[in-house]
């Protein structure tokens, strides 16, 4: 017999250690390029970037940033890109919310590497899918020239942050810089693309520096005269606005942003009502499992993380579809800080399925595993994705997947057809879509759970999270045999204790790679985020989605039946 509280109490403890090494890495980040390097700058007069954000942002707002995981023990024979080198994410200013872009000068001068232009990619894109005012806040040496080949030339590269410049300028999204040190070569056209160019005394805006000035022409010229911020106010007309100083700049944008028209907002904004408290106040990691091994309800989850229903604020908001059809996966419509959403979540409990007549003689039922999806639930999700569209109302996704259902039954139940039909439908989904991956996110199931590939607005994951193509052990049983094989054919028997090692080696390395930060230091999420944060970082999310008013037209294609 299993015992009820001292499996809780291992639960608890599991998550407690979890969340504790969430913010014990979360600080490691935060900390850039160091003490010393912290010191360098303010030595300068200038402010780090994470000192700028929270300057510029409204007082008592909290900063949502996003990416910061970014280059997570990536780069080691460089000496480490934490956050990559910039600081990104979500702020109010002046009541609205802006993506800020900062580079963090602490980390090799701010230098673009790979994961850099990367990260800043995929800010402008958040940014430009909602219409999110963009401020830049500038203070970089450029490309790591020792990493060019892998920055400078391909489509998603360093070139693709001034595309997206130019393109969201041409949309009428306002993009706000403020040069804060060095702006140099390629990447100072991004700055002066923007709206407004401001530039603090002793910045440096130019294609070349002094010594490549040098050595390309032979010109001797100090840095001031040659891109400096009066050089730039007074002779070349390039900068908007001069100030003194950090603080300065940060009021002039601030200023400069409380200036711009709101435009309206989505439809679904429209029909926000007043936020009110969920029913259940059950910690949402006292219901989800932090290993995958515990079932739960994920109703729970959901009747924790929604809005109460207004008109009677006893019960959830939460409005399940087709609750007793396709029972693996649930879905259903509720509100969620006032807006209202539409929820698809993986089961996590064993289902006893009722079997229509006609079967097999005597057998009534069959047991389904929660996590998975079979045909029925694969279909249900589907037609209520269509329903959101109908409805005009953002997606969330609440993912912990192992995959989709495998076999003689589920193949002759044409699971490929209907699980076709899912992902038809998320694909070609126009309301915004944002996905939480809390547990698994395995295999196809990924993506049917509106994964990373079909562009979600926001996709975030909880430090439960697993990302891969199968399970863990799966996984690393499969390696094995292709790796048994391969040394049997080259004539070697590995014995009992090389074929642990072996095992024991895949696991390792498979395991790594399961762990949300390898995913996150990918950005295959925007951010890791602990279960507790779950409903304002959703919140505010939601709020920045809601900045788009527009919505293409549903058009789905070939659509299978």
């Amino acid at each position: 017999m299993i015992n009820t509280s001292s499996a809780a109490s291992a639960r608890a403890e599991g998550w407690a250690l979890a969340l504790e090494r969430l913010e014990v890495d979360r600080l490691q980040v935060r900390a850039g390029g160091g003490p010393d390097a912290t010191a360098r700058q303010h030595a300068k007069g200038r402010l780090t970037a994470r000192e700028r954000v929270t300057a510029l942002i409204d007082p008592g707002t909290p900063f949502d940033e996003l990416m910061a995981f970014a280059g997570y023990q990536m780069y080691r024979e460089a000496g480490g890109c934490p956050a990559g080198g910039v600081v990104t994410g979500i702020g109010q200013v002046t009541g609205r919310p802006w993506m800020i872009i900062a580079n963090d000068a602490t980390v090799k001068a701010g230098a673009f590497f790979p994961i850099t232009a990367k990260k800043v990619i995929r800010a402008q894109t958040i940014a430009q899918e909602n219409r999110l005012g963009v401020m830049y806040l500038v203070d970089s040496a450029g490309v790591y020239l020792p990493m060019q080949d892998e920055i400078f030339p391909d489509q998603d590269d360093f070139g693709r942050v001034f595309y997206l410049n130019a393109r969201m300028s041409a949309q009428g999204i306002p993009q706000l810089s403020a040069i804060m040190g060095n702006c140099v070569a390629g990447g100072a056209y991004l700055p002066v693309m923007c709206d407004t160019l401001i530039m603090t005394e002793g910045s440096g805006l130019y294609l070349a520096g002094p010594a490549l000035v040098r050595a390309a022409i032979g010109q001797v010229v100090d840095s001031e005269e040659l891109g400096g911020a009066g050089m730039h106010a007074e002779i070349a007309g390039t900068v908007d606005y001069r100030e003194s100083d950090d603080t300065a700049a940060i009021v002039r944008l601030r200023k400069l942003a409380g200036l711009y028209a709101q435009t309206d907002l989505a439809g679904f904004a429209r029909r926000c009502l007043e936020e009110v408290p969920p029913v259940s106040h059950a910690a949402l990691e006292s219901v989800a499992s932090l290993d995958g091994a515990a079932p739960y309800d994920v109703r729970e989850l959901i009747g924790a993380l929604v809005d109460a229903d207004p008109d009677d604020r006893t019960t959830s908001s939460f409005q399940e579809f087709k609750a007793e059809y396709g029972q693996t996966v649930v879905c259903g419509f509720a509100r969620l800080g006032g807006y209202p959403v539409a929820l698809v979540a993986n089961q996590r409990t064993v289902i006893r399925k009722k079997l229509k007549a006609g079967g097999v003689p005597g057998l009534n039922t069959r047991i389904e595993v929660g996590g998975v999806i079979y045909g029925d639930s694969a279909d249900k999700a589907a037609r209520f994705v269509l329903d959101a569209n109908q409805a005009g109302v953002p997606l969330i996704f609440l993912s912990d997947v192992t995959g989709f259902m495998v076999g003689r039954d589920s193949e002759h139940e044409g699971i490929i057809r209907r699980g076709a039909k899912l992902v038809n439908a998320i694909s070609n989904s126009v309301v915004p879509r944002l996905t939480v991956i809390t547990g698994g996110s395995f295999g196809a199931g990924h993506y049917a759970m509106n994964g990373k590939a079909f562009a979600p607005r926001f996709i975030f994951a909880w430090p439960s999270a697993r990302y891969a193509v199968m399970s863990g052990n799966a996984a690393a049983k499969t390696l094995m045999d292709i790796q048994l094989a391969a040394l049997k054919r080259s004539g070697h028997q590995p014995d009992d204790d090389e074929l642990k090692r072996l095992y024991d080696e895949v696991k390792s390395k498979y395991d790594q790679e399961l762990d949300p930060r390898y995913a996150a230091a990918r950005l295959w999420v925007d951010e890791i985020i602990a279960p507790a944060e779950t409903r304002e970082r959703l919140i505010r999310a939601l709020k920045a989605c809601a900045q788009n008013p527009k919505l293409e037209e549903l058009r789905l294609g070939v659509f299978q039946v």
